[in-house]
């Protein structure tokens, strides 16, 4: 049962959080943060830079000073305040999901999993965080060799737009569960839970500095945190293109660790012997999940030649019935696109493969003028050198390919730049083992899509980008491990 939702929640914090406290930005600039089921304004949001991402690292840097609080802090302390925060978060759920709803558009259904979803890898990785350890080493000679994994230190977070409280703490914890400090930018689109989540980090007990949120754009706030030579790593979601900016400012100054999770454009491989109900179900919820805003989405559906037709009529029918509309009214399946710039790149996408020849089984339009909201879309007759089937085009419209053999559509769903996730819809184990082991993506499915947990890892195979987040993977880009040998002294015999 779901916590009643909050239409019009009060917003309670607009300005950066700094080392446990609100304050306005040096500038004193400010932009608003818009809801886009409206278009109207939301509120200001203080508008952090420069001068203030150098403010909140010198308090990250005093939070991870030897002899600090934080840095002299039992490691099952540290699980006990994450422990602390997921409970605060729990008790909050209710405002936090319709604040995400107000800010992002999606479903308060939707918002609802996403902040208990936080709530798990929280609570996930306090269970890690005194169990973090070292090995001993039987090295040559008369040594005693042995490994300490110790904190990196302080973390420049970047958040995404389209789940932005989720993935805060995608970052936030296992960094927090190590025993870093953290900047966190959270998207200039949706910056409000983010910032409401200040306040709680603050009622849990962290120490001033140990985590610090500067709202502002990626070219001013996000520039200043990737190229700051004091921060020695960056987590960043997003597009492909920032992330390559990223890895460049972290060679222009102090070579920072860089872990980014990247575009997509995801294969969804469906054979003839499935169950094809369930199989066009999952391959609908693949690409339409959160209006397609996910980088994961399973959005190149490479069907078999000898059900496709028939999956298409399905595909196109459950486009069809699906709910758009009020993300507030719990019969919603999908709100609105999260801003005027997206919105226009999803209908001159759907225009491309309209003029390409693909054929619109459904959809394909914006619906009225009062918010960013798209028709669910399908196409059929998709060839791989279409735009729809190359770029990301982070929006509800699924491209149905057609296939017919094996290593066909193998060689074309590796055909891309991108590797973030693959699916493969199949009752033979021997297909489905072999299609797990020849695509090249940082998850695949098997008979699912999109089965994302806080215990198993989560990234990307080439431009969709490196490291991994969640799970016990998830902690090595937070640690750095050192190499202790001591000599033993020998008697004289």
């Amino acid at each position: 049962m779901l916590p009643p939702p909050i239409r019009n929640p009060d917003v309670k914090y607009t300005q950066a959080f700094i080392n446990n406290e609100y304050v306005n930005c040096v500038s004193g600039k400010t932009f608003p943060t818009i809801n886009p089921t409206t278009k109207q304004k939301i509120a200001d949001v203080q508008a952090g830079d420069k001068a203030d991402v150098d403010i909140a690292v010198e308090a990250a840097k005093a939070a991870f000073k030897i002899g600090s609080e934080w840095r002299r802090m039992d490691a099952s302390k540290r699980g006990v305040l994450l422990m602390k925060l997921a409970d605060l978060i729990e008790r909050d759920m209710s405002y936090i999901a319709s604040l995400e709803t107000t800010d992002n558009g999606k479903p308060y259904k939707n918002a609802c999993g996403d902040v208990g979803f936080a709530i798990a890898i929280i609570r996930y990785y306090a269970g890690w965080a005194d169990k973090i350890s070292g090995k001993t080493i039987p090295i040559n000679g008369d040594y005693f060799c042995y490994t300490r994994h110790e904190p990196v230190g302080i973390c420049g977070q970047i958040v995404p737009w389209n789940y932005p409280f989720q993935l805060m703490f995608f970052k936030v914890a296992a960094a927090l569960a190590c025993g870093c400090v953290c900047v966190v930018k959270p998207a200039e689109q949706t910056p409000l839970t983010s910032l409401y989540a200040g306040s709680l980090i603050k009622e849990a007990g962290f120490p001033p500095g140990v985590v610090n949120i500067i709202p502002g754009d990626g070219p001013t706030a996000g520039v200043a945190i990737t190229h700051h030579p004091d921060v020695n790593k960056v987590s960043f979601t997003g597009s492909t293109e920032v992330g390559q900016l990223i890895m460049q400012a972290s060679g222009m100054s102090n070579l920072k660790r860089t872990s980014l999770e990247l575009g997509g454009k995801s294969p969804n491989i469906v054979f003839g012997d499935v169950d094809l109900d369930a199989a066009v179900a999952w391959s609908h919820a693949a690409v339409m999940e959160n209006m397609g805003q996910c980088c994961v989405a399973g959005t190149r559906t490479f069907v078999h030649e000898s059900i496709y037709d028939e999956f298409v009529k399905k595909s196109a029918s459950m486009a069809s019935n699906r709910v758009v509309g009020d993300p507030f009214d719990e019969t919603t399946q999908n709100g609105p696109q999260i801003d005027d710039v997206q919105f226009g790149k999803i209908l001159d996408l759907i225009e491309s493969g309209k003029k390409e020849g693909a054929k619109v089984e459904c959809g394909g339009e914006k619906i009225g003028d009062k918010g960013y909201y798209i028709q669910p879309t399908v196409f059929s007759n998709v060839q791989d050198n279409m735009r729809i089937a190359k770029e990301e085009i982070f929006g509800p419209v699924q491209q149905i390919l057609k296939f017919s053999d094996e290593d066909e559509v193998i060689e074309r769903a590796n055909n891309t730049h991108y590797g973030l996730g693959a699916a493969v819809f199949t009752n033979d184990i021997n297909r489905a083992l072999k299609f797990a082991s020849s695509l090249q993506a940082g998850s695949v499915w098997v008979n699912c899509n999109l089965a994302v947990s806080a215990q198993g890892p989560f990234g990307g195979f080439k431009m969709s980008g490196m490291g991994r987040e969640l799970g016990e993977y998830g902690l090595e880009e937070y640690l750095e491990v050192k190499n202790v040998v001591i000599k033993i002294p020998q008697k004289n015999s």
